[in-house]
Parts: C-alpha cells; structure tokens; sequence
C-alpha cells in the first residue's frame, strides 16, 4: 500500500497559525484535507486566515487561545470536543521570546513569560490534546522547537532552554501516550523568514555567521516547514514517533 498523505475527515488544530510558520502548516493541512482549526491570542487575526483558507476551498475555523493562560487552553479543546467531538491532529506552534540579551541579564518577567508559554502552555495542550485524541482512535501531535533545542542561540538564552525542553517533553509524550494510539514528534526549524524571527533574518550581523553553517546557504520560507508536518501528521508516518526533525538547511550537519 502506497503511503498517504490525505488528511479527509481529520480534525486539526493549529496554535500560533496567524502568521509565519504556524499559518503555512494550517493552509498545507487544509489543502489536503483537514478542517483545521486555526488558533491564536487574537481572533480577528485567526479569522482572517480561515476565512482565506474557507475561500479557496478548504474547510476551517478560528479558535482564539492565549497558549499561557491555562483557563484558554482548557477552553479551546473543551469547545473542540464540544463542536466536533474529536482531535487528530495537534500541532503546537505558538511561542514566544520576549527578551533578547546576555542570559545573565534575563530577568524574572521575560523568564516565566518564555516558560509559561514555551513549556507549559506545550505541556498541557499535549496533555489535553492526546486525551481527547484517545477517545477517538488516537491522533499525531506535532510540537514546533527550534534548532536553538540543539545549538542555543546567541543572546536567545532562556529561549532556546524552552525549545530545548520541548525536545525532552515530545519524547516523554511519545513512550507514554503510544499506547493510547497517539504518536508524539517534534519539528526543529532553522533560520526562517518570519516576523517571529526578524530580528534575525534582517539584521546582517547576526545573519551573516548563521548563513554561514547552513550548507544550502539561505534562510527559509514558512512553507518550508509544511511539509514536514505534513508527513508526521499523516498516516505516512503511522510508525513514526518520538522523532525530532530538522529542517535546517543543513545547519546542524555542520
């Protein structure tokens, strides 16, 4: 039998998918067949996307979650359940990083901000998530790191410990929730053209070094990442689990 990648019928949801990365995944799963739910702090910025997504044939709606406060959290998958009455696919993408500096100038704020949202708000969505998926016939969950999990980033300290967290934590879930028919893995992008990553992407010092060790020697589209979710969200990965992907261009093959 021929691997698919049809995603007909399958529930999605998407964190941080108004933009950047997290938009490109929700319209790939859309295109190939998925009623995604597209997810972040703001619901007008979420509608957007689904109503384009809606408007060139796809099926979606919008869910607005703040992934660091816990009561939003439990309320989208519990509307989730409530309109659907299943998940098959969580993709945790939203994240941030509010301080960029010498780690030893990280103050308490920027700290618990990066790990409520970077750590625990993954945390508990995985947790919900693959909850709700075990009483269907389980489902993928997909959470989005960073290649700073492997190489932490200059002056992105307390950042690239969080990614590095969600390393270990799509690992934890992986061996415990396989039994419940839950396939757990992780996606570590490189240097990407989004808003997210713009300090980065348009600043020539800072771009200069990192294209440097990327042996395709360019910064990638968010679309990129697509299709790598694609693949672990798909029945194309059915024994794939507890892997964390690179796709970096080559950087971490230097």
């Amino acid at each position: 039998m021929e691997p698919s990648f049809k995603l007909d019928g399958k529930i999605a949801l998407v964190t941080g998918a108004s933009r950047g990365i997290g938009e490109a995944i929700a319209r790939t799963l859309a295109a190939y067949g998925a009623h995604v739910i597209v997810s972040s702090r703001k619901q007008d910025a979420c509608e957007t996307i689904a109503a384009d997504i809606r408007n060139n044939g796809g099926k979606a709606e919008a869910i607005a979650c703040h992934v660091g406060e816990m009561a939003q959290i439990e309320a989208v998958f519990a509307a989730i359940e409530a309109r659907h009455g299943r998940l098959d696919i969580l993709v945790n993408n939203a994240a941030t990083n509010p301080y960029f500096g010498h780690i030893v100038d990280t103050d308490l704020g920027a700290f618990q901000k990066t790990v409520d949202v970077n750590i625990r708000g993954y945390f508990f969505s995985c947790s919900l998530g693959a909850k709700l998926m075990a009483k269907n016939s389980g489902g993928s969950i997909i959470n989005v790191a960073s290649i700073n999990a492997v190489v932490p980033g200059a002056k992105q300290g307390i950042y690239s410990i969080t990614k590095g967290a969600i390393v270990t934590m799509t690992k934890a879930f992986a061996n415990e929730c396989a039994p419940m028919g839950v396939r757990v893995n992780a996606l570590l992008p490189g240097l990407t053209d989004t808003k997210f990553a713009a300090a980065l992407v348009h600043d020539e010092e800072m771009r200069k070094p990192m294209l440097s060790r990327i042996a395709l020697d360019r910064v990638a589209q968010p679309n990129e990442m697509a299709g790598a979710v694609l693949y672990l969200a798909s029945d194309a990965a059915s024994y794939t689990t507890g892997v964390c992907l690179n796709v970096d261009g080559g950087f971490l093959a230097g």
